[in-house]
């Protein structure tokens, strides 16, 4: 609705509706999620018997909680790790992407462009089968041709890392970009001026101003990471991130454990939200 045109009460009334069952629709299964984590019963599902803090403290089977499953903590810290590197590896490269397409004209540009759009219109298991079988040909020629075995080409976490970065580096880039595109180029002109040279203006003009939509990226970057289940689904080894050991877990047989895990990811993801809006918050004012 476009405030600026007049619109009946009747008509305002039914987008009124629609804009809090919208939000309803989104916010009921988070908290059916988050009430069944304290039901005291074996299984996420009616009835309530009770509340309990076992599937979060829970210290034996069969109620063992997440803060004493070991597997699962295992699983978080893969998690972490490969987020950890796919989002520096995000950021370095979207920002130079970001410079390279806002500051450059060259012949190509607009197909680059649309190039590196293109993770993100593909499937995700169709894009990690494509890494898949592109890195386990070059990983079999290089060992059938030159005796080399190069791990890292296999199945593992190496593999997961470079599967997320092909598509969540376009994300970074495009927020990065957005920033930059709105960047005052007097103030570089200014300080080139006064005697500053190319790297001293980069780093101390261009980067602080780019640094809100930097953060924020990560903060994106890390999350799509942490998530991601269809990419990774095709590219894990041994060690598998928290989608995949959640993924497994059901498919054995579902308790409140993962419930609880799922509230912890909720509480991570807003606290990360709130440093996201804090950080920007200087660029509005």
């Amino acid at each position: 609705m476009i405030p600026s045109i007049p619109s009946s009460r009747y008509f305002r009334g039914i987008y009124a509706t629609y804009v809090v069952l919208f939000f309803v629709y989104l916010i009921l299964p988070l908290a059916v999620v988050a009430v069944f984590s304290f039901n005291d019963s074996l299984f996420p599902s009616l009835p309530w018997n009770g509340g309990t803090l076992d599937w979060f403290l829970g210290e034996s089977e069969p109620r063992l909680g997440i803060f004493h499953d070991d597997e699962l903590l295992g699983s978080i810290g893969v998690s972490f790790w490969v987020a950890l590197g796919v989002t520096l590896l995000s950021l370095s490269l979207a920002t130079c992407n970001a410079f390279l397409f806002e500051r450059h004209d060259f012949a190509g540009k607009g197909f680059l462009y649309m190039l590196m759009l293109t993770p993100l219109v593909i499937p995700g298991v169709i894009l990690g089968v494509s890494i898949l079988i592109f890195s386990s040909s070059i990983a079999n020629g290089l060992e059938d041709n030159y005796g080399l075995e190069i791990e890292w080409l296999r199945p593992g976490l190496p593999l997961v890392i470079l599967g997320q970065f092909a598509f969540i580096t376009t994300i970074a880039t495009l927020v990065i970009s957005a920033r930059l595109r709105r960047f005052d180029h007097s103030l570089e002109e200014a300080a080139l001026n006064l005697g500053a040279s190319r790297l001293a203006v980069v780093r101390t003009i261009t980067l602080p101003y780019l640094r809100p939509a930097i953060i924020g990226a990560g903060i994106v970057t890390f999350l799509m990471s942490f998530e991601n289940f269809n990419t990774t689904l095709m590219l894990v080894g041994s060690d598998a991130p928290l989608t995949i050991a959640m993924f497994d877990r059901l498919r054995e047989g579902s308790t409140p454990v993962l419930n609880a895990v799922s509230v912890l990811l909720m509480v991570g993801s807003a606290i990360l939200g709130l440093i996201s809006l804090f950080v920007q918050k200087p660029r509005d004012e």
